[in-house]
């Protein structure tokens, strides 16, 4: 029987469809990451709320978080591919939900870590499988757009995310932060259980690598907590160096593991890659420039200049908001001529910024001569290098391995969140801020920024005229 032809009316009703999906998955993904900055734009707030707890205690509800989703994001894109990717994007966002209930309802900062954990796990679910959903919605010819489109929602969402958080927490409280998450995902879940389809047939088997997260979760939450608790005088250094080398030595003990083991969290051949390589550390280590810049912005406005926590949120949106222009025309530009030039361009930038927030702001809140420049020019930085980085980390990996890559690629720069937090906290949180505390933060951004530039030199993603460029 001959197929229909495809006529422009079906074409139009396909794309529309697939806006629509592009719409709650949007929806699900912004909530997200709206929540993940609440911690950012609340912190002190929250931590006001429970007398009995330390900015330590509270600093692990959001590296729990981190440490969760970094160990769990590879093995949730196998979850989707198993059981079904709309099914378990519902099941991500109503675990997600649920556990924004637990957190709005939080009695302590125990309950917070607790409940932040299982919002983790509803984060893991549902982010691979909204980009697989929506990745199938397209015909392969749109997906260079979506995924433009796709990358700019992410930095309008981190633009408008403190605003909003911080709006929020104004008006209701740190608690309605989370609780506000409620309504809209169960709009998602309304929206998704009559527009989401299935777009892959399930796995006859699905095998975790249950002993290589173990790994992954021990090793970099020693790490991350060795830091956090440097300044407490409860905990000996000696003991601390000893969680520290235990956290080194669970990592490194995956590389045998993962060599033995026949289905392995990720197999280390990826690494291979000169460009996979260097584009996963590049993005560790800019990660970690990144928690110390946007974390510390919130210590230097509630306690240098004393701005309110809406003030505050609004005075960090500028920046986030360079993101959404710059990533979508520096992926147009990428496809022709390779990421390398903009990754350089934008590590540049990003340490200028962190040597003008180290040397030009003083006690005065002159935000428009003293802040704002430095505050475009990192969003520029932003915008250059974290999409360039997540392209370039799955240029010239086979088809097959795209997702395990970006996979691996986000779980990596989540590690190097944990410790940028981590050691914001170390060197931030204390009652009586100054200038000169903020100086070994920026410090260590310009460092990092460059160390970045330097890792992205060997990275090569310029197309050869024998291969098709990304936008043809």
């Amino acid at each position: 029987m001959p197929s229909k032809p495809v006529t422009d009316a079906t074409t139009a009703s396909n794309q529309r469809d697939g806006w629509h999906v592009f719409a709650i998955a949007c929806i699900a993904i912004f909530m997200v990451s709206l929540d993940t900055t609440v911690l950012y734009a609340g912190f002190s707030n929250i931590l006001h709320s429970f007398p009995d707890a330390k900015a330590s205690d509270l600093s692990w509800a959001m590296n729990a978080y981190s440490i969760v989703y970094a160990a769990m994001l590879i093995p949730a894109g196998g979850i989707a591919d198993s059981f079904g990717r709309k099914k378990t994007f519902l099941w991500g966002v109503a675990i997600f939900i649920a556990a924004s209930l637990a957190c709005g309802a939080a009695p302590s900062v125990w309950w917070l870590i607790v409940a932040r954990v299982a919002q983790s796990l509803g984060a893991c679910l549902l982010s691979p499988a909204a980009l697989a959903i929506v990745l199938a919605a397209f015909p392969s010819q749109q997906r260079m757009v979506v995924m433009g489109a796709w990358g700019a929602v992410g930095g309008l969402a981190a633009a408008l995310g403190p605003g909003i958080g911080s709006l929020i927490i104004d008006l209701g409280g740190w608690r309605w932060a989370f609780l506000i998450n409620i309504p809209i995902g169960l709009l998602c879940i309304a929206l998704g259980l009559h527009t989401l389809h299935e777009s892959i047939q399930p796995s006859a088997q699905l095998r975790l690598d249950w002993i290589g997260m173990l790994q992954l979760i021990l090793g970099v939450g020693a790490l991350a907590f060795s830091i956090v608790e440097l300044n407490d005088a409860y905990w000996p250094k000696s003991w601390l160096l000893t969680i520290a080398l235990f956290g080194v030595l669970m990592l490194m003990s995956y590389l045998p593991w993962a060599k033995r083991n026949p289905n392995p969290l990720f197999e280390l051949r990826l690494f291979h890659a000169r460009t996979f390589l260097f584009a996963n550390l590049a993005g560790f280590v800019f990660a970690i420039a990144f928690a110390l810049m946007f974390f510390a912005f919130f210590f230097w406005m509630k306690h240098i200049w004393h701005f309110s926590q809406s003030m505050a949120g609004a005075a960090i949106m500028p920046g986030p908001l360079m993101v959404v222009p710059v990533a979508l025309i520096s992926g147009k530009w990428a496809a022709k001529h390779g990421h390398r030039p903009l990754l350089i361009v934008g590590s540049l930038a990003y340490a200028c910024s962190a040597a003008w927030f180290l040397w030009v702001p003083d006690r005065s809140p002159d935000y428009v001569t003293e802040w704002l420049p430095g505050l475009l020019l990192s969003g520029l930085a932003v915008g250059l290098v974290l999409p360039s980085l997540s392209a370039a980390a799955v240029f010239g990996l086979p088809a097959k391995d795209y997702a395990v890559g970006s996979a691996i690629h986000h779980a990596i720069r989540q590690m190097g969140t944990v410790l940028g937090v981590a050691i914001t906290i170390l060197l931030l949180a204390h009652p009586h801020l100054d200038i000169v505390d903020f100086r070994p933060v920026y410090s260590l951004h310009m460092l990092l920024a460059l160390g970045t530039l330097l890792l992205c030199l060997p990275i090569h993603t310029r197309p050869t005229p024998s291969q098709p460029r990304a936008s043809e």
